[in-house]
């Protein structure tokens, strides 16, 4: 007869009248009196605390840890920096799952794996049949020595900011780690999670202060949640399991792991892996699901059946194992299903509130053949009875924060109100009286407080109407014509004088040698500048692919960077990605600990050693103080001599000088920024360069027709 185990929290479970059940080997609290749906709801609105301590805990050490991780796991282990960690997968040979795990990294010289609770004996018989390959490593078995808390939901920042003792919150981004104290005894903290919240952490203690700790996040708001809502939520939010999703499927054959969709960010083929456990199976996966999402189903053996989320339309509720019928056809089993509850969203946008009453919806993981779509109708047999279901993207978002929001099936679709249409008289109408009366709230009747609404001068909004302001006025500098500016169309004179007398004001201004003033906005400015430096560095090649920038220092965008300095932003498409981190090459500037917007220079050296980078970004939308230009140009000068600085001013432009700071002159070479922020000018940008290198790059601006007269 099987032992069974309890985790440190057991009395905790009690104490609250828990229903405790046997769980992979372990009492575990199934749910608490006030039920599943209200304790899924209570992470949803609050805060949840799950007991995590089930799930296995294996520590690594040694030199040949790197390379034994590389081997028996998906993703890459080594672009792992301290502070960092990452869903991952213990594969076999065959490219399915032995299990799921994350991989952390709180310590430069270990790393912790967690992985389920069912399979930590299957998984520590895989690795000790590999482990002799790798001498100089140690693998530990902490799980009954190490307590793990998971907080997941919108108070669960709150919540542990008061009750930690020392050290700061992981950084405000997922994976992201930290290392302190609780009631002045070491934690490790994590921002992961299995229950789909954008907020959400994973603490791990010695036994010794455990319940101490499980007490404290109680008395603090957080809400005891059982293994039961913690199902119902990592479903909801579309999350595998293992022994549903990954695994066996329902007829005993092997689950490839390209057909849960979280895989793809779980399976690396970085040439810093090398030959790894299954990695010719996982390349046939991946090379089937490449063809599946261009809906070509042929030559896709390897991949079969994919899972997919499943609403349920009718009455019945799609349990693990039910048939899953399209047009008549077999085509796959539920692997997961329940009834969920959750509470609509009333209004538009950031203005919407969630309803008081509570609702409930059936939903379902189906592991279905690879031709099966989004937006398909199925059916899924239930109690001998066909149920309509339709196959949609996601049950759930998280992408507005700190909330999550359910996404019912009938909310995608977009149904055609049959009222009356109003003529295009009354429209025109209607539109024209909406506009005056928009016209004067603006004007009148509210305050803009932010940089972008700033409105414009008097006498550049009465210019902006005159005709030359709708007119083409395309030019190019032509080396036949002795580099003159020849213009496309005729009957520019009157905007070519303007363009040359505004660049001549804005070159004593900026103190600089060359303006670019056509451009339309700050962040196509800052486009148009990556651009030019991308065609820099590969000015010697016009036959291979271009090279992008492969190494960028900026502002993180949660410490006041500006969006266009962001990988997710303008550098989306002249950034190159770190071979070793697959991430954009893009190095966020360390910040003080008592002020996260203002950089901290002397942390900034070691990572100049570390990293060589071809673009510096200053600049912020969040701008609190001056930017170190002077002591950062001379960690450029001396490790990084190429590299090119630019400041982004967009929102203190009208500062420049003495008034703020003069970036040109304390050894930045480009600035970008808008006219219409600290400007009483129309919405448009600036590019003041300063440098002889730069003059030596071609900048192709798309014109602005509707900028020729801010200088007024």
């Amino acid at each position: 007869m099987t032992e069974i185990s309890r985790t440190i929290f057991f009395d905790q479970h009690k104490n609250h009248n828990a229903n405790i059940v046997d769980f992979a080997g372990w009492e575990m609290p199934i749910q608490y009196p006030d039920g599943i749906s209200k304790e899924h709801m209570a992470t949803r609105e609050k805060a949840g605390i799950f007991d995590v301590s089930h799930m296995g805990r294996l520590f690594f050490k040694g030199n040949d840890t790197l390379p034994f991780l590389q081997h028996v796991l998906t993703n890459n282990a080594e672009a792992l920096e301290v502070g960092e960690s990452q869903y991952t997968l213990v594969q076999n040979e065959n490219g399915g799952a032995v299990d799921d795990a994350y991989l952390y990294r709180f310590k430069f010289e270990e790393y912790l794996l967690v992985v389920n609770a069912s399979n930590r004996e299957k998984v520590l018989l895989h690795f000790n049949n590999i482990i002799n390959n790798f001498p100089d490593m140690e693998m530990i078995d902490r799980t009954s020595e190490v307590a793990m808390i998971s907080l997941q939901g919108p108070h669960s920042k709150k919540i542990i900011a008061k009750i930690l003792t020392k050290g700061v919150l992981p950084e405000p981004a997922r994976n992201s780690l930290s290392v302190g104290e609780i009631d002045n005894f070491p934690v490790y903290i994590a921002r992961t999670g299995y229950t789909g919240e954008p907020l959400g952490f994973e603490i791990f203690v010695e036994n010794e202060k455990a319940c101490r700790i499980w007490d404290l996040l109680c008395e603090n708001g957080g809400v005891p949640i059982g293994l039961g809502a913690r199902d119902t939520l990592r479903l909801e939010a579309c999350l595998p399991l293992y022994g549903h999703e990954l695994g066996e499927d329902h007829d005993g054959v092997e689950i490839p792991i390209f057909a849960s969709k979280l895989s793809k960010f779980a399976v690396s083929f970085s040439l810093l892996k090398g030959d790894f456990i299954g990695k010719q199976a996982l390349l046939k996966q991946q090379e089937c699901l490449k063809r599946i999402i261009d809906e070509k189903f042929d030559n896709t053996e390897s991949l079969p059946k994919i899972v997919m989320p499943v609403a349920i339309v009718g009455k019945g509720i799609a349990r693990e194992g039910y048939r899953v019928f399209k047009d008549g056809k077999h085509v796959g089993y539920i692997t997961s299903g329940t009834m969920v509850p959750y509470k609509k969203a009333v209004g538009s946008g950031l203005d919407s509130q969630f309803n008081e009453k509570t609702d409930r919806r059936a939903i379902a993981l189906a592991l279905v053949e690879n031709n099966i779509l989004e937006g398909d109708t199925l059916e899924i047999e239930i109690r001998k009875k066909r149920c309509e279901a339709i196959v949609v993207p996601y049950h759930m978002s998280a992408e507005a924060p700190p909330y999550v929001r359910a996404i019912p099936y009938d909310s995608l679709k977009y149904e055609k109100k049959g009222k009356e249409e109003a003529s295009y008289k009354e429209k025109a109408g209607n539109l024209l009286l909406k506009a005056l009366n928009n016209n004067a709230w603006r004007q009148k009747e509210c305050i803009n407080l932010i940089p972008s609404e700033m409105s414009q001068s008097l006498l550049s909004r009465a210019l902006s109407i005159t005709d030359p302001v709708n007119r083409y006025a395309e030019h190019k500098e032509i080396k036949a014509f002795s580099c003159e500016d020849i213009f496309y169309y005729q009957g520019t004179a009157l905007i070519e004088e303007v363009e040359f007398l505004l660049n001549e004001e804005f070159k004593k201004y900026f103190n600089c040698r060359n303006v670019e003033s056509r451009v339309i906005s700050g962040q196509m400015a800052n486009a148009a500048l990556f651009s030019a430096i991308v065609d820099y560095i590969n000015r010697a090649d016009r036959k291979n692919e271009q090279r992008r920038i492969s190494k960028i220092f900026n502002n993180h965008i949660i410490k006041g960077g500006h969006l266009s300095a962001q990988p997710m932003g303008a550098l989306r498409d002249f950034i190159a990605r770190d071979p070793k981190t697959e991430r954009p090459g893009v190095v966020n500037f360390p910040v003080s600990q008592e002020n996260q917007y203002k950089i901290d220079v002397k942390a900034c050296t070691k990572l100049f050693e570390e990293h060589t980078p071809e673009l510096i970004i200053f600049g912020k939308s969040m701008v609190l103080h001056k930017e170190p230009v002077k002591e950062i140009r001379k960690l450029v000068d001396e490790y990084a001599p190429g590299c090119i600085i630019q400041y982004d001013m967009a929102h203190v432009l009208g500062l420049y000088g003495e008034h703020f700071q003069a970036p040109l002159q304390e050894g930045a070479h480009v600035v970008t920024g808008s006219t219409h922020k600290t400007f009483l000018a129309p919405r448009g940008a600036l590019l003041p360069l300063i440098s002889v290198k730069m003059n030596c790059i071609m900048i192709y601006l798309k014109l602005c027709r509707e900028e020729l007269f801010r200088a007024v």
